[in-house]
Order: C-alpha cells, then structure tokens, then sequence
C-alpha cells in the first residue's frame, strides 16, 4: 500500500504518530482485517481499542459455534467460504485446530422446513454439507428430544464448536511478527478530516494520522461513523444472552451436536467440564453498552427448553452472560469506503456472524483496501452505498 503524501510531515509537526491503516476495535473483525492485511504486505497498522483487553464485548462472549446455515443468502455465502479456513488453516496459522467438527442439528416445523427440504440440494451445491433427518432420526442422534415438537431436522456434520481463543491468538500473533501493532485502553474521541477525506484520528494519548481508517468498533460502529461525519449507516446492537448449567444427573451428553430449534427460539450444546450451554435467542435492542443478562430473558430461556425437553431442566445456573450482537437495516455485513468520506472504511454489522465470516470478510476488506476490488465475493452485496442502506 502506498503511503499518502505529507504523512510523516504531519506527524512529525503535531507530535503524533503516521500510519498505513489505522483499525479502530480490536474484536474479531479488526484482527483478522490486521492478519489478512499483512499477508498482503501491509504491516503499518496500528488498532486502537477503548477496552483494557480486546475482544471484549462481542467476540469474547460468543458460544463459539461455526452453524453454516443461513437463511439470509449473503449471509449464508459468506460462511460457507469461511468454514474451509477453520477446517484447513494456512499451514502453521494455529497451534490448535480451530474447529471441533462436533455437528450442528437444527429442528424445524412448518413452512421453514418445507423451504429447507427444498433447497437442500442447491444449498450443498453451494458448498455446505448437510443431511435431511426424519424427526425419529433427530431423536436417535439426541434421545432427549421428542418428535412431537418439530417436523424435521437438518444436520450439519462439518460444522461444530470454534476455539475462538486459538482463532484470535493465532490472526493476532501472525499479524504482530510483520509488525501490526495493538494499543489498548485507548478511545478515539475525533475523526480528522483534511480537504473532505479522513487522514487520522484523536485520543486522549495522542493523535495518530493514516491512509486509512477502518471503522470496525462493533456495537460502537455507528458512533464512529457519526463522528467522523460519514454516510449516515443505522446500526443497532442487540443483546444476546447465553447460560451454563450442570448436566442433569443421568443424561449422557458426550457425543452430541450443538441443537437449535428455530420452532422454539433456543439453542444448546455441550459444554466442557460437565455443563450444558443454553442461549435463548433474544435479540433487544438497546444502546452500545457493556452488556448484561436480564433475569426475566434467562428464566424464559429455561422455560421454553423445560417445555420441550424436561429432561435437561436446569436446577441451578452456573454462570450467565451477555454480549452486543450489531446490524445494519438488511442485518448484512457493511464493508467498504464510505461513499461521501474518501479514506473512512467500513469493517462493521456483523451481527452474530463476525467469528463465523472473519476469514473471508477479513480477506475481502483486505483487498478492498489495497487495490479496491476483490474476487473473493461481491462486494456490492457488502457496500456502504446499497440501496437497502439509504433509509437506515
């Protein structure tokens, strides 16, 4: 990447520091842009984080699941070509495998699983590997369940549970070795602007100028964009609530997929160190905020999986939390330049998705930057300038 003319002059006359790309958050989506960005050859990036630590409010509160399917077809697309990288890394990208192909078993009634049984066949042409279970099938696989609750089940064999520590570790520990730099605790108060095109930021430690600044700061992506004046993006963070509680004395877990009943609106799984993972699927809006469980959220949650499997009925909760789940008005990913400020670059409105699509999102963005294009996908469906966003 080339670096823009009167750089270094600027910093030099203000004290601060000059840049390539400036990447505002350092959740998933700004690391894996960070680890794609040097892969590319372009190692003066400097990410910029509000927490003491990164990854804390979305990425770090995830279940940490790949589930492939999607019924938002650029959503769907945009795991698919991620799903290869978790199951074939780069040589030498992770220490650990990053994927647990533990399986995905989703259940389902009514016109959804009609839809489903007939798209299956395009959908695994597509990429994804799926098998249509009878809901006797879904019960052999999980004995818990009752086939009177839903009408059919698809099965996502490939897919399973992510080691989202290793993920973050390994796009952090590459892009760090060719020079990427991560600074914490440190909030952007301003976007400046010089001649209609953003050219660096301003903290309370510091100004800090550069060719590009990626506004990837999650829940906090919209405040951004405000700030520096860009295309007025509406963004929405939505509170998302996950539990763990004791497996029920008597039941064998081991062996089973992640369950998600879309009939129901709960999902759970196997958890490490005897537990079961519950999420009930609530989806609030609210303001950016450091996320908390609702009371009333977790004891319907329970509720409803009391309801159709009594069997897995918590006695007590182990532990509950919350993170910040962001979407834009078509609830797709925006990635690009903003339309009416040149050098402000979208990385943001991932939703649930950010882990799931952090590999080919980060590599879109990557080539976006570079050379303003990409043939990994269309970035058209991504823009900051699509029509379903001019209302937002």
């Amino acid at each position: 990447m080339r670096r823009a003319v009167g750089l270094a002059k600027w910093g030099s006359e203000v004290g601060g520091e000059s840049h390539d790309v400036i990447i505002i958050g350092a959740g998933v989506a700004g690391i894996s842009l960070s680890y794609f960005l040097t892969e590319l050859g372009v190692t003066d990036i400097l990410i910029l984080e509000r927490e003491s630590q990164p990854a804390y409010h979305a990425t770090g509160r995830s279940a940490a699941v790949l589930v492939e399917l999607d019924t938002i077809p650029a959503l769907h697309q945009l795991k698919v070509q991620s799903a290869g990288f978790f199951r074939d890394p780069p040589s030498k990208f992770s220490e650990y495998p990053l994927l647990q192909q533990s399986g995905a078993l989703l259940l389902f009634g009514g016109p959804m699983w009609n839809m489903l049984r007939q798209a299956a066949r395009s959908l695994e042409e597509m990429g994804t590997r799926l098998e249509l279970l009878s809901p006797a099938e879904a019960v052999a696989r999980v004995p818990v369940l009752s086939e009177e609750h839903f009408e059919g089940a698809v099965l996502l064999p490939e897919d399973g549970q992510m080691d989202v520590h290793q993920l973050l570790q390994s796009y952090t520990h590459h892009a760090r070795k060719k020079g990427a730099v991560q600074q914490l605790n440190t909030e952007v108060e301003a976007i400046r602007v010089e001649n209609g095109r953003s050219v660096g930021v301003e903290t309370r430690t510091g100004r800090f100028r550069a060719r590009w600044i990626v506004n990837a700061a999650g829940a906090w992506a919209g405040t951004v964009g405000r700030m520096a004046g860009a295309a007025p993006i509406g963004f929405v963070p939505h509170r998302r609530t996950i539990v763990t509680f004791p497996v029920p004395e008597g039941v064998d877990v081991s062996g089973w997929p992640l369950v998600q009943s879309e009939v129901h609106k709960f999902y759970f799984r196997p958890e490490s160190g005897g537990l079961l993972l519950l999420c009930p699927m609530d989806e609030d809006p609210m303001e950016p905020c450091d996320a908390r469980p609702d009371d009333l959220v977790v004891a319907e949650g329970i509720e409803r999986l009391t309801r159709m499997v009594p069997r897995l009925a918590p006695r007590t909760i182990r532990r509950a939390w919350s993170g910040l789940r962001t979407f834009s008005a078509d609830r797709v990913p925006v990635v690009g330049e903003d339309p009416r400020l040149p050098g402000f670059f979208w990385l943001a409105g991932q939703g649930g998705c950010g882990i799931e699509t952090s590999p080919i999102m980060g590599q879109v963005a990557a080539d976006l930057l570079v050379s303003g294009k990409t043939d990994r996908f269309d970035a058209q469906l991504l823009s900051p300038s699509r029509p379903a966003l001019s209302a937002s």
